[in-house]
């Protein structure tokens, strides 16, 4: 069984168990997830099955979208409800104004530092393994982009409901930090729920319970999506049957005299590439003074 289900994971598991539940309610090892999301935040989680699995790094990719509520007045040290609070203020009155005005700059490239309480790693320790024995170490400010930011509904100037979409590596727990800090006050996130990963959203999600009922009527298949729906944002190309043993032995074409268009920038990234309507795999296209050779850089079959 190959392809993607397109998880709901809901608050209380983590992205592990998600994958382990699958691969005990399928009898499977080859299950992987792609990305981490918080455990107590629900949302979109796409999971990988099979030969899907290694089409898993094609998603650092995608953008993510989130749905997500920002507490002023505390923080605590791990930046969300969840952890202990470690400072407190109510001497800044925020208004409707500031907070639009704030929202706003943050959309765009930014630096942020990721949080003390994240799966990165320091020296081979994960930073949240530090940070629970206590420790804070020096993180490098990295850059990531707020595609867009905007309000949702302000109660009362002090709790903001917002939507966000934004880069990979963006730690909305530290999103919410940041902006607080920027208004004067303090800022803790109180809510999340991811909506969208690359083309994968949160209205075509299956909730654990849903797949559960999937798998014990045997028709998973009818809610599992194909490889090459994680790599639309990727150009494509299409060949003749006759170079499907090359292709599939990752082999090269002269695409010389192959009649289609195309500009190699853009696909110079990767390329999908089918052999009448089977996918192959991704290709890269080279370009020399007298060539243009597609070489195989990974195959899916």
């Amino acid at each position: 069984m190959n392809g993607i289900i397109n998880v709901l994971k809901p608050p209380g598991m983590t992205s592990h168990d998600v994958v382990s539940f699958i691969r005990k309610k399928l009898n499977i090892k080859r299950v992987g997830h792609t990305g981490t999301l918080d455990p107590n935040a629900a949302g979109v989680l796409p999971i990988c099955v099979g030969k899907a699995t290694r089409v898993v790094q094609y998603f650092d990719d995608f953008s993510k979208a989130y749905r997500a509520e920002l507490t002023l007045g505390y923080e605590t040290d791990t930046q969300d409800k969840y952890g202990e609070v470690i400072n407190r203020t109510s001497a800044h009155i925020v208004t409707s104004d500031e907070l639009e005005e704030v929202f706003n700059e943050f959309r765009g490239k930014i630096q942020q530092i990721p949080p003390m309480y994240s799966a990165l790693k320091h020296k081979g320790r994960k930073l949240y393994e530090l940070a629970r024995e206590g420790k804070t170490v020096e993180r490098e400010p990295r850059e990531i982009e707020l595609y867009n930011i905007s309000i949702i509904k302000n109660y009362d100037n002090e709790k903001v409901l917002f939507d966000v979409e934004c880069s990979k590596g963006t730690y909305i727990r530290t999103l919410c930090n940041d902006i607080g800090r920027r208004l004067g006050t303090l800022g803790c996130m109180t809510f999340l729920v991811r909506t969208k990963v690359g083309d994968f959203r949160i209205e075509n999600a299956y909730t654990i319970e849903e797949i559960e009922e999937y798998v014990s009527d045997g028709r998973l298949d009818s809610i599992m999506m194909p490889l090459d729906s994680a790599l639309k944002h990727y150009n494509s190309i299409k060949l003749n049957e006759k170079y499907y043993d090359i292709l599939k032995n990752g082999g090269k074409v002269d695409l010389n005299n192959y009649p289609f268009e195309y500009n190699l920038e853009d696909y110079i990234r990767g390329t999908r590439v089918y052999c009448d309507d089977i996918f192959v795999g991704m290709g890269l296209i080279q370009e020399t003074s007298e060539d243009i050779i597609l070489k195989m850089d990974k195959v899916f079959l």
